[in-house]
């Protein structure tokens, strides 16, 4: 049985679950489980590197490497933040700060840019080594020069290093998690 309007549940099962309704109850659970891995909330900057700019929500996100420093990030084909990425070459990467977690909200669909005023979605912005915009409110920032990417089911999983990187607010300042909201994503 398949969720009206929803995709199907997705293999592969278990031998113990057979049917269609076994499947759909199990595909329920396995996202269950996904939802209770810890997760960051950021807010991933975009650039094509000339005059396009976008800032996404985004929880899939993964140090890589410490030598060279190397995050990872999950972004779905369909996104415009993955057109940007692949056209510039880079990304940013946001850490925002517990307090500020409406601000996720507001960055899951394309934003209205305001390069004169430098805003995204009436939020301040800064750029540094490669033009990727990072929210002036942030606690703390990574820029990131693509270097690699895998594809992951309709996601690309990008691998940046890190080419600049700071506090924009106390080090100390608790940062936002995907259980301080009510939104999840998973499986």
């Amino acid at each position: 049985m398949v969720e009206p309007g929803g995709p199907g549940p997705v293999g592969p099962f278990p031998p113990t679950v057979e049917g269609s309704d076994a499947e759909v109850d199990y595909d329920k659970l396995r996202r269950r489980v996904m939802w209770t891995m810890p997760y960051g909330l950021y807010v991933l900057g975009s650039t094509d590197g000339a005059d396009r700019r976008n800032g996404m929500t985004i929880n899939w996100v993964s140090q890589i490497s410490e030598s060279p420093k190397l995050v990872g990030v999950g972004v779905e084909h369909a996104a415009f933040t993955h057109e940007l990425i692949e056209a510039g070459g880079c990304f940013s990467l946001c850490v925002i700060d517990r307090e500020d977690r409406a601000i996720v909200r507001k960055f899951t669909k394309p934003v209205e840019v305001d390069i004169v005023a430098s805003t995204l979605n009436g939020f301040a912005f800064t750029e540094t080594v490669t033009g990727s915009p990072i929210l002036r409110q942030s606690v703390a920032y990574m820029d990131c020069r693509l270097t690699d990417r895998v594809e992951a089911g309709h996601h690309t999983f990008f691998i940046g290093e890190v080419v600049d990187a700071g506090f924009l607010k106390p080090e100390d300042t608790p940062v936002l998690r995907m259980e301080d909201t009510r939104m999840n994503y998973g499986g």
